[in-house]
């Protein structure tokens, strides 16, 4: 890239810094969104704007907040919308089973022990894998892997700053892929499946909605962070001359390998009984099959699949309190609930934002607007004559774009889903295709985001290395990443599609009426 492009790259993205810090807290956006909303239906109420639903032939209006009905409304149903919110629930759950194997110490000796045990000739991809696979636990990857990955590349001879790079490509450009559920799938399907009820009041998106997809993406975006951390990073960067000397990496210890033992061990035990909870009904002694459809037999619309979040807790509080015996870093009861405890904490400014997020996804329901604006955008879709690739193309770059001044996943999307969801229904995509790319937009650009909650760690930990280094010196690292990511991801998406391939259990690409 010519000193001219780069310096034009670098113009672009201080006006995108300048608007991403000039907006308000997302709670306070949310605040105002909803106001909004109530003014909107206001408005659109007296002018008479209807809609005909292309699935009932219903007609739908406006319902106006600002009567008499709709002020009773918003009253009555304020602590219903907050503690009724799909994701609010599922998030804290998760966290609570996280939490444990995170304060047991598990997660980062298993982060620890993938990257030592790596030949020196993987050592690149088995950081960037790592680092896709650190998503499972929410921000350990950013405060453990991240600097991990320099201290890495220094011990080995190489520029930290690369092995800083790839960490943080994996973490954060890497963000969706994964090969376990993790937080956000649930999170993300609880806001889809409340937008989805703006068409289908009976639809349920599952966690494990694109997980056929994210776990081949985990490879692909491992291979590409690969390529570009070799091709384009490593020989940008040159060798490193600065005051930083290589740290040894303490290989795990006899009660860490005791820990992961025990842990491994509890984590076999809880995969057979899964396994023997969804074969065929009365296998096994005429056991099996218990999470089944008891009706059907099926395992896709069963218990099993509605109990994906119960499983994320249990199995990694299984298996870290198991790791924390093994390891004695859990003594006693209450350093489990220590652990649950510190992961509440986090939670504190997601729980206000959760509050604001619930009251405006509500008014957008119950206002009609979301469903007119989906019919509306649907028609006009309908007769622009696109197919599914350019639709869902065009919907990863805006969902890439507006990542750059807005960082949080799950306020995106919140404003999102209710707009984007209900329109492709209409248009006969599924939620979960929808919820797919925005996934994808919302990852590719992350790593270029100064809007994004750990950028400013990942400048402290690049002046380490570099006194001199700042947003300008991440973002120009990152952005071979974001482009190659980009380009990957979309490709990956265009195959999936041409060969119509489910994107998860029980996912199809296709969303039918009455389906």
């Amino acid at each position: 890239m010519t000193q001219k492009r780069q310096s034009a790259v670098y113009r672009f993205l201080a006006i995108i810094e300048k608007v991403g810090n000039a907006l308000p807290h997302p709670a306070t956006l949310f605040g105002l969104f909803s106001i909004l909303i109530i003014i909107l239906s206001w408005i659109f109420s007296i002018t008479g704007t209807t809609a005909i639903h292309p699935g009932t032939g219903d007609t739908i209006s406006p319902f106006n907040l600002i009567s008499i009905d709709g002020l009773n409304r918003i009253l009555t149903e304020m602590v219903k919308n907050f503690t009724g919110f799909a994701p609010l629930g599922t998030v804290l759950v998760s966290l609570l089973g996280i939490g444990i194997a995170e304060g047991s110490g598990m997660i980062g000796t298993v982060l620890r022990q993938i990257v030592l045990k790596a030949p020196d000739r993987l050592l690149t991809f088995v950081i960037v894998f790592a680092g896709v696979l650190s998503n499972t636990a929410s921000e350990v990857g950013y405060v453990l892997l991240v600097p991990l990955g320099a201290i890495i590349f220094l011990a080995a001879g190489k520029n930290p700053l690369a092995g800083l790079a790839a960490a943080f490509a994996g973490v954060s450009g890497g963000y969706s892929a994964n090969l376990l559920l993790g937080t956000v799938d649930p999170l993300l399907a609880g806001l889809s499946t409340e937008a989805a009820h703006i068409i289908d009041v009976n639809y349920e998106v599952s966690p494990a909605a694109n997980y056929y997809f994210m776990a081949g993406s985990t490879f692909v975006i491992a291979a590409l962070g690969t390529w570009v951390t070799e091709k384009i990073v490593i020989p940008r960067l040159g060798e490193y001359t600065g005051d930083e000397k290589p740290e040894e990496l303490h290989p795990i210890t006899l009660d860490e390998r005791l820990g992961l033992k025990y842990a491994t061990i509890a984590t076999v035990l809880v995969t057979l009984v899964l396994i023997w909870s969804i074969l065929p009904i009365g296998s096994v002694g005429g056991t099996g099959g218990f999470l089944r459809n008891q009706e059907t037999g099926d395992w896709l619309k069963s218990p099993f699949m509605s109990s994906i979040v119960a499983f994320i807790f249990l199995g990694a509080a299984i298996a870290g309190i198991a790791y924390g015996i093994g390891a004695k870093t859990y003594k006693s009861d209450e350093d489990v609930v220590n652990g649950m405890s510190k992961s509440m904490q986090t939670l504190g400014s997601y729980i206000v934002l959760v509050f604001f997020a619930a009251q405006f996804v509500a008014y957008f329901n119950w206002s009609n607007l979301g469903l007119i604006m989906a019919i509306k955008g649907a028609e006009l879709l309908k007769s622009s004559g696109l197919g599914s690739i350019p639709l869902m193309i065009a919907l990863i770059s805006i969902s890439a774009i507006i990542n750059l001044c807005m960082g949080s996943a799950s306020a995106k999307w919140a404003i999102m889903a209710p707009v984007f969801i209900p329109m492709f229904m209409l248009l006969g995509y599924s939620p979960e295709f929808t919820q797919l790319a925005y996934r994808i937009g919302d990852s590719v650009t992350n790593i270029i985001s100064p809007m994004m909650s750990y950028f400013a760690l990942i400048v402290a930990f690049i002046q380490r290395y570099d006194k001199k280094a700042g947003i300008g010196t991440v973002i120009s690292t990152m952005l071979p990443y974001s482009v190659v990511f980009f380009i990957g991801w979309v490709l990956l998406m265009v195959i999936w599609i041409l060969m119509g391939l489910p994107i998860g259990p029980g996912s199809p690409l296709d969303y039918q009426f009455g389906g």
